[in-house]
């Protein structure tokens, strides 16, 4: 299994020369499984970047989306592969509490919004059912489950298992939310347990408590916690928040690197960047 980050940030894109080293395009995870499986986490800006990829191919995508907010769904329309014909992309939408919205991805192509029309789109785009809690998928070699996020309007994280590797993809997601809390602390170490990576919303600090608290994203220290809760080799800081500069982000980088060696944990943390890339068929 191998990881490529295509796009780390969190509500809206961050462009400017202060956010050059982590990159400023949202949400997007590609996985390429040992079997030539391609699995894309979100469909934000950085999807654009990762069609100039997958084009080259003809394989089946498998895209499992979060949930529906913009910086999640919004790159969408620039991904090359939906204009390749019969190009067959597999869509499996977030567990949200908006049941009729499963087409949001696509419905976001239309008239007022979007000068090309999904019902006009060459590719073969098939939306599928949702993965509920206590469900599993199979899609290539991999084994894919669901926990959901503590988010407004909630969403899914995923788990996926393949080629003896585990990978938690937990992104707009608060550990400690004021209310609606769908899943509690113990309920993520059960799902991230022992995991080789975690990819985990980092969006806030201590000093942004109280104000942001109830808006769906966690306290990087928090995040590290549950890390290390769960026995991880990795952690991926991830959703930067769009303000954040590369200098903000390396002390945030440092401060959990401080956090894991007072715990005296074996955890490797790293703020996640565009572009990089982690094979988990290597050693660490």
């Amino acid at each position: 299994m191998k990881l490529t980050f295509y796009g780390v940030r969190g509500s809206i894109p961050a462009p400017g020369k202060d956010f050059i080293e982590y990159g400023g395009n949202t949400a997007c995870v590609h996985i390429e499984l040992n079997d030539g499986t391609d699995i894309v986490l979100d469909a934000g800006t950085g999807i654009k970047r990762l069609g100039t990829h997958l084009v080259s191919k003809d394989s089946d995508i498998h895209l499992l989306l979060s949930h529906n907010h913009w910086d999640h769904i919004q790159g969408f329309p620039f991904f090359a592969p939906i204009f390749q014909s019969d190009r067959k992309i597999f869509i499996t939408p977030g567990c949200t509490a908006f049941q009729q919205q499963d087409d949001a991805v696509l419905r976001q192509m239309n008239g007022s919004t979007f000068p090309v029309d999904h019902h006009s789109l060459p590719s073969v785009i098939q939306i599928l059912p949702r993965i509920n809690r206590g469900e599993n998928r199979q899609i290539g070699s991999a084994t894919v489950s669901t926990q959901a996020m503590n988010h407004p309007g909630s969403g899914s994280s995923y788990l996926i298992e393949a080629d003896g590797k585990r990978l938690a993809y937990i992104t707009d997601n608060e550990l400690y939310p004021p209310h609606n809390k769908h899943t509690d602390f113990l309920q993520w170490v059960e799902f991230a347990k022992d995991a080789d990576i975690i990819i985990h919303d980092a969006q806030y600090l201590q000093t942004d408590m109280p104000t942001k608290s109830g808006w769906g994203h966690s306290v990087a220290e928090e995040t590290v916690k549950l890390a290390m809760a769960c026995n991880a080799k990795r952690l991926a800081l991830y959703s930067h928040d769009h303000d954040r500069t590369d200098q903000d982000i390396r002390a945030i980088e440092q401060h959990c690197h401080d956090v894991v060696k007072l715990g005296g944990a074996e955890l490797t943390v790293f703020a996640a960047a565009e572009g990089m890339t982690i094979d988990l068929n290597r050693p660490q």
